[in-house]
C-alpha cells in the first residue's frame, strides 16, 4: 500500500530558488511536504505527495516560480507502490537471473526511469540511491528479474529519457556472480562494503 496516488520532485540549481519555489507549493495546494532540503552538487531537492490534482497543482506552481533555476522536475500521478517504498529506505532481496543498473544525472530522472521500468515489465526494485554524498548528484537504480523482463524495462525506461533529451547510463547483467548480489543486496556502497572469500582464492 501506499499513503498517497501521486508524487512529485523538483531539483534546483540553486538553494535559495529551491526554498522560495517550495513554500510557493506548499501555500499553493494541500500537499504533503515529503522530504526537502540540500541534496550533493549544491542542489536543493523537493519531493512531495498528496491527491493526483493537489500534487499537479503544486507541481506547476513548482515550475512556475522555479523557472530558469529548475534543474529537472518529474510528476507521476499513479507512483508504483515499490517506487514509493524504495523512497521511504526499503530495499528488497536480491535474486532472479538478471539484474538491470540504471544511472542518471539528476534524481528526477531515475524516478521517471525507475517507474517506467516497473510499469513496463515485472521487475523488483531492489534500490534506490539518491540524494547522496558520494554519488555527486546523480542517482542509482537497481532491478532484478527474468532476463527478458530486465530487457524490456530498461529499454522501455531509457526510451523515456533520450526521448526528453535527459542522459542515462545503464546496463545489464545476466546471472550475476552470487558475491554480486551479496554485496548490492547490502549496500553498493564501497565504504559499507564488506569483503567476501570466494571458494578458490585461497592457495
Amino acid at each position: 500500500m501506499k499513503p498517497f496516488p501521486a508524487i512529485a520532485t523538483l531539483e534546483f540549481r540553486e538553494i535559495p530558488a529551491g526554498m522560495v519555489a517550495t513554500d510557493a507549493m506548499v501555500k499553493r495546494s494541500p500537499i504533503a511536504l515529503l522530504r526537502n532540503g540540500l541534496i550533493s552538487a549544491g542542489r536543493y531537492l523537493t519531493l512531495i505527495g498528496g491527491s493526483t490534482a493537489a500534487v499537479e497543482e503544486a507541481w506547476q506552481e513548482g515550475l512556475r516560480v522555479g523557472g530558469e533555476d529548475l534543474l529537472d522536475e518529474v510528476f507521476l500521478p499513479d507512483v508504483h507502490p515499490q517506487l514509493w517504498h524504495a523512497l521511504q529506505g526499503e530495499r528488497r532481496p536480491a535474486e532472479g537471473e538478471a539484474m538491470g543498473v540504471l544511472e542518471t544525472e539528476t534524481v528526477s530522472a531515475v524516478l521517471a526511469a525507475t517507474e517506467t521500468a516497473l510499469k513496463t515489465a515485472d521487475l523488483t526494485l531492489m534500490e534506490l540511491r539518491f540524494a547522496d554524498s558520494l554519488l555527486a548528484g546523480r542517482a542509482v537504480s537497481l532491478l532484478h528479474g527474468v532476463l527478458h523482463d530486465v530487457e524490456a524495462g530498461l529499454d522501455a525506461a531509457v526510451y523515456r529519457l533520450t526521448s526528453n533529451r535527459s542522459a542515462v547510463s545503464h546496463r545489464i547483467i545476466s546471472a550475476p556472480h552470487e558475491a554480486l548480489f551479496r554485496h548490492v543486496e547490502g549496500s553498493t556502497s564501497f565504504h559499507e562494503a564488506r569483503g567476501l572469500q570466494l571458494d578458490g582464492e585461497m592457495g
